[in-house]
């Protein structure tokens, strides 16, 4: 490697990491060689005016090429802010709002915001939102160009979800400034055996759990643990890879075709616990401002409880603030856990955590102590601005001087609904998993629940009927519990429909159903009542982990109708309560300032 060649490298777009892999050096070894040769991008602006006028917005872009540097300096303390990146399924935009809020936060405390972030689409690269944004991707070679050519004083990684969080060490390492909590406190919170001792230490229930780098230690794991457990791969966002497995021979696909397992990234193996309710916590602190960490502030944003049973990503759930079902004994136990992780992590700014309730026992499942994507949907609901909160707090403020010290519980119910793309690609099955699948998500908000959860369901494009038919089918493992929602439906004046399973189970209850062929037995089946639109709401819960292809024809048909559909007993009698509420009394409106 001499200069003329690596030069002519970089001007061609090769990253420091690809030139470290093709001459098997490590990446510090030609980060070195390149400042030692006096290699350095420059930074041009994005001519927004397509050379009409002269541009001022300040959109940079990084070049090897020869030619000045178009950068412009400023007087003020200069904080960066990592972005979320390229948007995909199970990337939310929800981190973007978060990045844009500390980007306005920041101004208003007298700080420059650099924004760094390579996707057009994202109100985090408006010309308004920062004072200067870079076009550039999200890895450590590139971040640590603009932060040392722009001679910044801190970087925040917490905001843009884990892209950026996973830079955090990498960063430190190098010299950067990274606010808020420490990204040794983020290691133990994202590394398994960290976490674990961690929780230990305080007592905090955790699922019995495993680790495996390959497919012998999942399998010895799992069956230690018992089926059905919940595997996934460790540092990933939107539950990427994250699936309920049953038996050992899904393990055994699992581990050979879904991840790559080694001792750098484990594959994590719990142990599943079913028809648990989940609850997400959001939280706000300043302990790792004060020597001491029993000083210092934390507030709970919000607890979330799920509408559905745990194993639904917290991004796909439906949920519900304040919580609906938990009792108040129940609610402290997370608030003294909750606590208690932020003194030992000692966090300054925000984090989440998801629990998972058994009876009287409350597990904790993930902390990330990081913004969440739940956090614009509790800012919302409680009307405070936690991440613009968490960006000042991260830049030194307290919680005390901000006035935001006491816990905001509301007199009026916030259901979050989250919108899928399903109708978008043919022949997908609908059904909610480990892996999260939406692309945005709605709010409806009333002092009644059930009108609550009717406007979150108006809102995701799925309103819910006031009358006519029912299609009822259930697994083997809902069968005990389908005749109670059914009378609930039946109450409210609508035709039971059912395939024989489900239809024998109701009729013996003392239901009144018209059973439809299944699809092989013959017509009209289910299929036809739907496309003749003479069903109004499905109720389809799934039988078994591998579903079965006249199930998967049924709700996508059903999506392709828009015909609402629920796929779990406790969406069903959320649906029904929101059916009732409004045959009760209709709805309202009012804005959002109203309710705050």
């Amino acid at each position: 490697m001499n200069r003329e060649l690596l030069a002519k490298a970089k001007s061609l777009g090769f990253s420091d990491r690809q030139i470290a892999s093709l001459t098997r050096k490590s990446e510090d070894d030609i980060r070195a060689l390149r400042r030692q040769l006096g290699l350095t991008p420059s930074y041009r602006l994005v001519d927004t005016c397509a050379a009409e006028f002269e541009a001022y917005t300040p959109y940079y872009y990084s070049t090897y090429d020869r030619g000045d540097d178009e950068t412009r300096a400023g007087d003020k303390r200069k904080i960066m802010i990592l972005g979320g990146g390229p948007n995909r399924i199970g990337q939310g935009i929800e981190f973007d709002y978060c990045c844009v809020h500390a980007a306005f936060a920041l101004k208003e405390d007298g700080f420059e915001t650099l924004m760094v972030n390579s996707n057009p689409e994202t109100v985090s690269t408006d010309y308004d939102t920062s004072d200067k944004l870079f076009f550039e991707p999200l890895t450590l070679e590139d971040v640590l160009h603009i932060y040392e050519r722009e001679k910044c004083w801190g970087a925040i990684a917490q905001f843009g979800g884990q892209t950026p969080l996973n830079l955090a060490l990498g960063l430190q390492k190098n010299g950067v400034n990274v606010i808020g909590t420490s990204p040794q406190s983020i290691e133990i919170a994202e590394d398994r055996k960290l976490f674990s001792a961690m929780l230990n230490k305080l007592g905090i229930p955790q699922p019995p759990n495993g680790l495996a780098t390959n497919e012998a230690q999942a399998l010895d794991a799992a069956r230690r643990l018992g089926y059905p457990v919940l595997v996934r791969p460790s540092f990933v966002l939107g539950g990427r890879a994250m699936q309920i497995v049953y038996s050992d021979a899904e393990l055994n696909h699992y581990m050979r075709f879904a991840v790559e397992a080694s001792h750098e990234r484990p594959v994590l193996v719990d142990k599943f616990l079913e028809d648990a309710t989940e609850v997400d916590v959001d939280c706000i602190a300043d302990v790792g401002h004060f020597a001491d960490p029993a000083q210092g502030t934390i507030v709970i944003g919000g607890f979330l409880e799920h509408i559905e049973f745990a194993g639904v990503h917290s991004g796909d759930a439906a949920m519900v603030l304040p919580p609906h079902t938990l009792a108040a004994e129940v609610i402290e136990t997370m608030r003294r856990h909750t606590h208690a992780m932020a003194r030992e992590l000692r966090v300054i700014g925000l984090m989440n955590v998801q629990y998972a309730v058994k009876g009287d026992t409350v597990y904790v499942l993930e902390v990330n102590p990081r913004a969440s994507r739940t956090v614009p949907f509790v800012s919302k609901a409680i009307g405070a601005p936690l991440a613009k909160l968490a960006a000042k707090v991260m830049a030194g403020r307290k919680l005390t001087e901000l006035g935001f010290t006491k816990e905001i519980w509301t007199d009026y119910w916030a259901v979050k609904e989250s919108v899928f793309p399903f109708n978008r690609f043919h022949g997908q099955d609908i059904l909610l998993s480990p892996e999260m699948r939406s692309t945005g998500e709605v709010m409806g908000l009333d002092a009644d629940l059930g009108i609550a959860y009717a406007k979150s369901q108006m809102a995701a494009g799925g309103p819910l009927p006031l009358s006519g038919r029912v299609f009822i089918s259930v697994s083997d493992a809902h069968k005990k519990q389908v005749a109670a929602i059914a009378r609930e439906f039946a109450g409210l004046g609508f035709e039971i429909v059912s395939t024989a399973g489900t239809a024998k189970v109701l009729e013996e209850a003392g239901l009144k159903v018209a059973r439809v062929f299944k699809l092989a037995e013959g017509r009209p089946n289910t299929l036809d009542l739907l496309k003749n639109r003479e069903i109004q709401l499905v109720i389809n819960t799934p039988a078994g982990q591998t579903p079965r292809a006249d199930e998967v024809k049924i709700r996508t048909t059903a999506v392709y109708t828009g015909t609402p559909i629920m796929t779990t007993l406790s969406g069903a009698r959320a649906a029904a309560l929101g059916i009732a509420a409004l045959k009760r009394c209709g709805y309202g409106v009012k804005t959002l300032q109203e309710y705050h």
